[in-house]
């Protein structure tokens, strides 16, 4: 017999090589509260938690596409957002690359974490009914 039980995600676990560095990175640039946890941080947002784990003091190898994505409401808000990283100094892997699933680009947050900046306000016709309708989202 199979039995489901219901569960919520809470958190999601990361190490970095700079704990401080990479929380800064999503607090400044995306809005989330940072609360500290020993030498580690955790981030706050939309009811998630994602727990920076301080791996300073050894190395951390990424699979080689692993990454986290945000979610911005535009396709200029994923340009503006782009730009601003630029203007900082913050490492790019990818320019804005027009997707079947979206505008997005990839960009390396400090402590080595690739993160997927995306829009899902382009996205082709075939893929809208797959994503979920959000409460602020004209239907």
């Amino acid at each position: 017999m199979n039995q489901t039980i219901h569960s919520t995600l809470n958190h999601m676990s990361f190490p970095s090589r700079d704990a401080v560095a990479t929380a800064g990175f999503f607090e400044r640039y995306l809005g989330f509260a940072i609360s500290p946890m020993g030498t580690s941080r955790v981030l706050k947002k939309d009811g998630l938690d994602i727990v920076i784990e301080d791996a300073s003091d050894r190395e951390v190898n990424w699979p080689h596409n692993f990454h986290i994505g945000v979610e911005l409401p535009t396709v200029d808000a994923v340009h503006q957002l782009r730009a601003l990283l630029v203007s900082q100094g913050e490492k790019m892997e990818t320019e804005v690359i027009g997707h079947a699933r979206g505008s997005r680009f990839f960009c390396w947050v400090p402590g080595g974490m690739m993160l997927e900046v995306n829009t899902r306000a382009d996205a082709n016709d075939q893929y809208r009914s797959t994503f979920l309708r959000q409460p602020d989202q004209p239907t």
